[in-house]
């Protein structure tokens, strides 16, 4: 199906700038017109576009860990979109997905859009909505990569803590007063003083509040 390039507005055009030199959409249709009318359109804009004809295809490719998004056609040969759409979170892929489908019906869009799909677009669309669903696909998966960037940047901290300094924290957060976590730890109250404002340092929080805040981000348990 050919593409017309003239709807690439400016309006959209200003989103791009922001991600252009490393936001990546990845697009898999096994309509090779339509993989390169759709690349050449998202290249336009300034992403960068990476074509396959298959799930199988885009699977042995390895990609860049960049922002990005899937462009998924519903209807492929093997595994079909909406299968592999439900089966991204167990091969570890987390990228936003926006469905395209020649032929839509009402429980196909129900079930793409309930397994999280940005969008599900029926061909022919118009340019400027797909650019429009490709923006906000790769600013939902800014945010979550900022997220996680900064638990591995939180989970690094914690585990530059001593043994004892996060079994401390583990027992403080968890609502024990200081005097419980001596007896459970076998400590003196001032070394577990002591090693709860180390680990409050060292964590980077300002108040007992923000501690136990961390540790809720971290899903820290106690040992009991």
């Amino acid at each position: 199906m050919p593409i017309d390039l003239s709807l690439a507005k400016a309006g959209t055009r200003h989103i791009v700038s922001e991600v252009a030199e490393v936001a990546t959409v990845d697009i898999i249709d096994d309509d090779a017109s339509m993989r390169d009318g759709l690349a050449s359109l998202i290249r336009s804009v300034g992403y960068h576009a990476a074509t396959y004809p298959s799930v199988a295809a885009f699977l042995a490719t390895k990609r860049p860990d960049v922002r990005s998004c899937l462009l998924l056609d519903v209807r492929l040969p093997g595994t079909s979109g909406l299968d592999f759409q439900g089966e991204l979170a167990g091969l570890g892929i987390k990228m936003p997905v926006v469905l395209m489908t020649a032929h839509a019906d009402i429980p196909m869009s129900v079930r793409g859009m309930k397994a999280g799909a940005v969008d599900f677009l029926t061909k022919p669309f118009r340019d400027q909505d797909l650019l429009d669903s490709i923006s906000i696909a790769l600013e939902r998966d800014g945010v979550r990569r900022e997220a996680a960037a900064a638990n591995r940047d939180l989970l690094d901290r914690f585990h530059q803590l001593s043994p004892r300094e996060q079994e401390v924290m583990r027992l403080v957060t968890s609502g024990k007063m200081n005097k419980e976590v001596a007896g459970a730890l076998h400590l003196a109250e001032i070394t577990v003083k002591i090693h709860r404002a180390s680990a409050m340092r060292k964590m980077g929080a300002r108040t007992l509040a923000d501690l136990v805040k961390l540790a809720e981000t971290l899903e820290l348990g106690t040992s009991e």
